[in-house]
């Protein structure tokens, strides 16, 4: 399993109105970063504050700048310590990261996914809280 790329395609796929945040989140969002919760509406992330409309991506989804123009595109959070849990737990399957075309599978990974199940939940043992 490779480490992360920053090819973006989770939080392109997911950053629609697939995600959700905890009460607790968005409590604090509240309190300590109205910038973020003034993408809440509802208690449900990313609405256009102005509008009220659902947002087709992430507004904190951002690009990285690239020092050459044929490289491809790096994706970066711009809240990425106060990301919602959705965000910090993916990826959590092998099953799940194949489906989304995760660019940290690799062949040897497709052919042992136990294996390399062992391999992701060691790899992101600090994003995930313990019971998962």
């Amino acid at each position: 399993m490779k480490n992360c790329n920053q090819c973006g395609k989770c939080c392109i796929k997911y950053g629609g109105g697939d995600l959700s945040a905890t009460d607790e989140e968005i409590d604090l969002w509240e309190i300590f970063n109205p910038e973020i919760f003034k993408f809440v509406k509802n208690n449900e992330i990313w609405f256009d504050p102005d509008s009220g409309s659902r947002l087709a991506r992430c507004p904190f989804l951002e690009i990285a700048p690239k020092a050459n123009m044929l490289d491809p595109n790096l994706y970066t959070c711009s809240i990425y310590l106060n990301r919602p849990e959705d965000c910090r737990h993916y990826p959590s399957l092998i099953p799940e990261m194949i489906r989304d075309e995760c660019e940290m599978i690799e062949i040897i990974d497709l052919e042992n996914p136990k294996q390399a199940q062992i391999k992701l939940d060691i790899l992101m043992r600090d994003s995930r809280p313990p019971s998962i």
